[in-house]
């Protein structure tokens, strides 16, 4: 779309007010050059708002200032290796090289933004060479939401709150899980009671996780002034005569302006989560919206890049989890469960196909594979028996006894709603258990008497389960394999699985500086794409928890670096220095600067 008149003009549009938009704008005020994020829903946080919170930075200055440093040529091979050929070299090295430094950056720029390293949750191919069994997962402290004044109301919400005063960190959740193996377990139980209590007397309204990082963001982008506008969705690109990308149209209280950008338009507006004319289109498999990821994400920065000559990678690919999909239609993940001892997990043909305790990116490609090759993985089922029911968390279900009002399911038995659902499936024998879930009577008991000698001999010869320190993290640490433990007595109770996802990963082609990249490989002057709206760093794969928040803030930062001059075409990650503005030395809150323009 060609123009020569705007109705307003800013230095950096920024698309989208996730993790990568908050950065990219926060990178912008401290070059000296005006920004402005424009957001097309009511609320602000996408699915950076919806997630675990954690980002996945190698050489974070956390890891450093507890004396962790990691080689950066071996993780850049050890992306090399996950992606299998699918990325660049230079934009690899960018990453490794430049998301330590957008993290200084953050922690200079805003007392708000402070970061933690909690070393135990290991990459999630930790083996490899550039691998960690410490991990790069890093993580924001909780926050109580009272910080943000009036822009409370405004953060996305997940559409299942917790209870008033129920938040828990990443290590509160992995010791929560082992709740009825050790004392931490329980002691975190005790600690989500306090906070309940402190809730209810003081009006506690912590936040972990997700909302507290885009909380923190959102707190920056204030202490900064850098306007961002809510309700205000881009429509479309404004190219100049030679499709250089000179601003969008964006239509504001219902009036559509022509935004001029002077240095360049950041799309960070998510994927194509709920679109699903084109998630079945692109991976015709996936029939059902099984998306965890912004209710809002339909695609519109992929379109709108399109439009103006961008080529698109990997838009068959998502972020997996397999799940469970309750009747109301809520999705629920399935993480720790695929890790317990007692379980295993069938296809169609009543037969193992995977290391039921794999990355979840892992195991949603073997679900989509095994369902085009014609044996019904779509839906699968994890089997496990009373007893283990009752030692592990499952699906949310605390073993506990019955608690009145609880916020969770207890109790000893499967809830009756779940039974009655037909997600849960019940059983006192083999036989019984295969008809309720249509699989070969025959071939069921054969893969539990086969799974439970594996077991029994603490090694699983055929998938390898619990080789891996990343399979043994949401384990049982009381048994010599925490992966491993055979099933015993029935009932046996099967919970039906589905492929769901974190969001869609496949987008705009994009280079090492975030530029967007036209079908023939040449960049669009003008445009640059970060987060699921473009192609993803991460290939086909997942190098750690926090592997999508991570490249989209770090893309964030290169963007804005290249489009101010401080990162010249050619500059290595390493070679280009970042802003250095002090920090802030007071911490005003909303109340005190206004909310949302």
């Amino acid at each position: 779309m060609e123009t020569d008149s705007f109705d307003h003009t800013v230095d950096v549009l920024i698309v989208g007010s996730g993790g990568g938009g908050l950065t990219a704008a926060l990178t912008a005020e401290a070059a000296g050059v005006s920004a402005l994020v424009v957001e097309k829903a009511a609320h602000y946080g996408g699915s950076t708002a919806l997630s675990g919170g954690g980002i996945w930075v190698p050489n974070a200055p956390s890891q450093k200032r507890d004396g962790f440093e990691l080689d950066p040529d071996e993780v850049v091979e050890y992306l090399r290796l996950i992606t299998e050929g699918l990325v660049t070299d230079a934009r690899l090295r960018a990453y490794v090289d430049k998301s330590p430094e957008m993290m200084d950056f953050l922690e200079k720029r805003s007392r708000w933004m402070e970061f933690v390293w909690k070393p135990g949750y290991a990459d999630y191919y930790p083996e490899l060479r550039g691998g960690s069994e410490q991990g790069s997962t890093i993580n924001v402290p909780p926050i109580d939401l009272r910080e943000l004044g009036a822009e409370e109301d405004r953060l996305l919400r997940p559409l299942a709150l917790a209870p008033k005063g129920i938040w828990l960190g990443p290590k509160d959740l992995r010791l929560f899980y082992q709740v009825r193996q050790n004392w931490r377990g329980k002691l975190v139980l005790v600690k989500l009671l306090w906070r309940m209590v402190r809730a209810r007397v003081f009006g506690d309204r912590i936040a972990a996780i997700g909302q507290s990082l885009v909380a923190r963001l959102r707190l920056a982008l204030a202490e900064r002034d850098i306007p961002l506008w809510l309700n205000s969705p881009m429509t479309s690109l404004i190219t100049g005569p030679d499709g250089a990308v000179l601003g969008a149209v964006v239509e504001k209280d219902g009036v559509e302006l022509r935004v001029r950008a002077t240095r360049g338009v950041v799309l960070a507006s998510g994927g194509f989560d709920h679109d699903m004319v084109w998630r079945k289109e692109f991976e015709p498999v996936i029939d059902q919206d099984w998306s965890f990821g912004n209710p809002e994400s339909m695609g519109d920065g992929i379109r709108a890049g399109e439009e103006v000559g961008a080529g698109t990678e990997l838009m068959e690919e998502a972020w997996w989890f397999p799940s469970i999909q309750w009747p109301d239609g809520r999705l629920q993940f399935m993480l720790n469960e695929r890790m317990m001892p007692s379980q295993f997990i069938v296809n169609g043909a009543g037969e193992r196909y995977i290391n039921e305790a794999a990355p979840y990116m892992d195991f949603g490609h073997a679900m989509i594979e095994g369902q085009k090759s014609g044996v019904t993985h779509i839906p699968s089922w994890l089997i496990t028996d009373k007893r283990s029911f009752n030692r592990y968390v499952v699906a949310g279900h605390l073993p506990l006894p019955k608690i009145p009002f609880a916020p969770v399911p207890t109790g000893w038995s499967v809830p009756k709603a779940w039974l009655e659902s037909g997600v849960v499936k019940t059983a006192d024998t083999w036989e019984e258990l295969a008809e309720k879930i249509d699989v070969p009577a025959d071939r069921l008991r054969a893969t539990a008497q086969r799974f439970d000698e594996l077991a029994r001999k603490g090694h699983d010869d055929d998938f390898q389960r619990g080789d891996s320190v990343y399979d043994n993290y949401y384990g049982d640490p009381t048994l010599p394999n925490p992966n491993l433990a055979p099933l015993r007595k029935p009932p046996y109770y099967a919970f039906r699985l589905i492929p769901g996802d974190l969001g869609t990963s496949g987008g705009l082609s994009a280079d090492e500086h975030a530029r967007v990249l036209r079908t023939d490989g040449s960049p669009i002057t003008g445009l640059y794409a970060v987060g699921n709206v473009s192609a993803p760093v991460m290939g086909r794969s997942y190098a750690g928890a926090g592997a999508t928040i991570g490249p989209a803030m770090t893309f964030g930062y290169i963007a804005v670096q290249h489009l101010t001059g401080q990162l010249p075409d050619g500059a290595t990650g390493r070679a280009a220095q970042a802003g250095t503005a002090e920090s802030s030395s007071d911490k005003p809150t909303f109340d005190s600067i206004g909310g949302s323009q």
